[in-house]
């Protein structure tokens, strides 16, 4: 996404306030929180170079220079790697390959092996490839249109998606933290520009927390859920990247064993399995 670089460098650059690295404060700014000419400093670059590099021209940079900016950015580790991503276009870091959108037979088997843990399976666009039966029964995937089968679509686009998340907030700002992260890795997408565009132009939520540049890991946690059956579960979750398909993600939701959680989703499981069986 063109100008992805330099709206991260400066979104970063602008949380950072000069005493904390040692500068004086002193002076009328412009702009919250360093100056480019203070990050080319601190970093050992010339100025003339950091420009270039927000302005999308440095092209060569070195993984060192990368590097000390991160440094002088208090950048985490994803966001240091995120601004290893972005600072080079497509064209450098060689021919993308394109999404893969089905799952091997095989993994369909994994997640239907999984009874107790809901399971779905997200591609590089949060979209929702796979699923098992009890996946289904939270999620309702099954009697969504393919093209609603969605994550960030269900989060902004769906009215009763505030009423599915508790704490809508949070999730939608972890939903957009990682969707950031895949447009850095997947720049050259063309369908996943579209999703964030028309997230942009339907979702004003989506547009302020996409302007702030955050970029996430969504590794591991926990989601809350009210679902209009079983009520409210509680679930931890784990993701696991596929070696064969490292686009795609197993998310497992794992509640602990005889918690209320397990018990309520235990229920919706045989609910479901007897209706379907009627």
């Amino acid at each position: 996404m063109e100008g992805e670089v330099g709206d991260f460098l400066r979104s970063r650059r602008a949380r950072i306030q000069p005493e904390e690295v040692g500068l004086p404060s002193h002076g009328r700014r412009r702009v919250p929180g360093l100056r480019r000419e203070e990050v080319a400093q601190l970093a050992g670059v010339s100025v003339d170079y950091y420009i270039r590099l927000e302005q999308g021209r440095g092209t060569s940079v070195s993984d060192a220079v990368l590097d000390a900016i991160a440094r002088v950015l208090r950048l985490n580790e994803t966001e240091h790697a995120h601004l290893l991503t972005v600072a080079r276009p497509p064209r450098q870091r060689g021919r993308r390959q394109a999404a893969v959108d089905r799952v091997r037979p095989g993994i369909q088997i994994m997640l239907d092996g999984m009874e107790r843990s809901p399971a779905l399976v997200l591609g590089r666009r949060m979209e929702v490839l796979a699923w098992n039966a009890l996946g289904d029964a939270v999620m309702g995937f099954s009697r969504m249109a393919p093209a609603e089968r969605s994550m960030p679509r269900q989060v902004f686009l769906v009215p009763a998606g505030r009423e599915l998340y508790p704490e809508w907030h949070a999730v939608a700002a972890q939903t957009v933290a990682h969707l950031r992260l895949s447009a850095g890795r997947w720049a050259d997408d063309p369908e996943l520009c579209a999703l964030v565009g028309e997230l942009s132009l339907k979702s004003e939520d989506f547009r302020r927390m996409w302007a702030d540049h955050e970029v996430r890991e969504c590794a591991y946690g926990v989601k809350k859920l009210r679902h209009p059956v079983a009520g409210l579960l509680t679930l931890p979750y784990e993701t696991l990247t596929l070696p064969a398909a490292p686009d795609q993600t197993v998310v497992v939701y794992t509640p602990e064993p005889g918690s209320e959680t397990a018990e309520r989703l235990a229920l919706l499981g045989s609910w479901e399995s007897s209706g379907a069986a009627r």
